[in-house]
């Protein structure tokens, strides 16, 4: 969709947004795309930091006397009223002021859940950044959206939303999806020169996957072999797991297993190894969202964290024009791999927030529905008492370990993982074992009840046996 179709029968209006978390990475590059984009504007920006906030907003082209710390809705009220932008720390004044629509970046589940109940039962869109908040209540605040006429929506920059989106093309043109995900966060980076593997800032040894570029014939055994020559970084990120969750709520795409494969693969890899077992590849089953980390020399351009759609490919002239044309087939022609190698965060966001407020639209999947759980397991013994705690770049859960859960496959009482986040545990845990809603002792009542009756309303359509079939 262009700018043309985006701002079509709309006048010349300006959509107003608010913005919570609005001092994160995520929150500036929205904030510095929005003057570029033309009738779109901040209106009220919550963090506790508003100092550090005001001095970014400067800092970003915004004059001074034009921005204005408020601690009283009154004063919300008037900045706004005046043209000005709005910074508060406390997030019950974000509705001090009218706006169109909420983008939620706090990455706090309990505080996050709030500030968007608060603005869809308000009338006011939700464009969702806190796939925090998402994988414990989405399903309730799409509710809650339908129910007052307004649109809850994932963000267009983050991985969800972008493959969704392109989900949504590839169901739209026919193709036959075997798998559906995303590339980890960071590349890895090997040096033939040094036989080292470079991760972001990390630097290991791994001189046997000098041999172990190509996938030679047997693909499982190669990439087995790979990840044991990269064993010493980490495979994993719970925030991989939470991305998922959200995708396969949009889009009925469910794990292959609950880890995740994290295949160390290169790009032109991906039909091969997304390939069904019984064609060589890794999934028992099709219609699997998963996860891979990107192997690649230097000077080769990066999947920066891109989504991908693997397809049976049908006819086979067809997919071997495209293949001459440099597009990803498996060797057997079976399988293609299509993708996207970026994801620009706030840089893309302005397309869900004016889609939302000018057409009513949601960026990718309108039906969410229950498909997967985002649990965790403990990784030691956790006694009784212990405290959840919630932090790092990635949002981990103390202890724990993300997972993420077919639906049949979850017990009943499985806890969310973002539930679970600074509870306190009510009895003790076995290290392996799934954690339960009974094993906390103080779960956010909000959140618990979100969680609850989202998944009993959006249940998936099909039975589990027919959904197993089919994904």
């Amino acid at each position: 969709m262009n700018l043309h179709h985006l701002f079509a029968g709309s006048g010349d209006r300006t959509v107003r947004y608010a913005l919570s978390g609005a001092g994160g990475g995520f929150a500036r590059t929205l904030l510095a795309q929005t003057g570029r984009t033309g009738r779109l504007a901040p209106a009220v920006l919550c963090d506790r930091d508003v100092e550090r906030l005001r001095d970014m907003l400067v800092e970003l082209g915004h004059q001074p006397d034009h921005v204005a710390v408020c601690e009283k809705a009154d004063e919300v009220a008037r900045t706004v009223a005046a043209g000005s932008v709005a910074l508060v720390a406390d997030g019950a004044l974000l509705t001090a002021a009218p706006w169109d629509i909420l983008v939620e970046a706090t990455g706090s589940p309990a505080e996050g859940y709030a500030m968007a109940r608060e603005a869809l039962t308000g009338g006011r869109h939700v464009a969702m950044v806190s796939k925090e908040v998402d994988s414990v209540a989405g399903l309730h605040l799409a509710d809650l959206a339908q129910d007052h006429g307004v649109v809850y929506t994932t963000a267009d920059g983050d991985q969800p939303a972008n493959l969704i989106a392109l989900v949504t093309w590839a169901e739209l043109l026919g193709l036959d999806i075997v798998a559906i995900g995303k590339s980890s966060e960071y590349d890895l980076v090997f040096d033939p020169a040094t036989g080292s593997v470079t991760q972001l800032d990390t630097i290991v040894s791994a001189p046997a996957l000098a041999e172990l570029l190509s996938l030679g014939d047997d693909v499982r055994a190669t990439l087995a072999a790979r990840a044991t020559a990269v064993a010493e970084l980490p495979v994993g990120a719970t925030a991989d797991y939470c991305e998922m969750a959200v995708v396969a709520t949009g889009t009925g795409f469910r794990p292959d297993v609950e880890r995740l494969h994290y295949p160390v693969a290169r790009i032109a890899e991906l039909a091969d190894v997304y390939a069904l077992r019984e064609d060589g590849g890794l999934l028992h089953r099709p219609g699997a969202v998963d996860v891979f980390s990107a192997l690649r020399l230097p000077g080769e351009a990066s999947f920066a964290g891109g989504v991908f759609v693997v397809v049976r490919t049908g006819d086979p002239v067809t997919w071997e024009t495209l293949r001459g044309k440099g597009h990803v087939v498996s060797r057997d022609g079976r399988y293609a791999a299509i993708y996207l190698p970026y994801h620009l965060m706030g840089v893309e966001t302005p397309v869900s927030l004016l889609s939302a407020v000018l057409h009513g639209r949601p960026s990718g999947g309108t039906d969410p529905r229950a498909h997967a759980v985002l649990g965790g397991r403990a990784l030691r013994d956790l006694p009784s008492g212990t405290r959840l705690d919630m932090g790092g770049h990635h949002h981990d859960v103390t202890g724990v370990q993300a997972v993420l859960l077919r639906d049949e496959d979850a017990p009943e009482d499985t806890a969310p993982l973002y539930l679970a986040a600074h509870a306190t545990l009510a009895r003790d845990v076995r290290a392996g074992a799934l954690l339960t809603l009974d094993d906390l002792a103080d779960p956010d009542l909000g959140l618990l009840d979100a969680w609850t009756s989202g998944r009993v309303s959006r249940a998936p359509r099909t039975s589990s046996s027919e959904s197993s079939a089919s994904r």
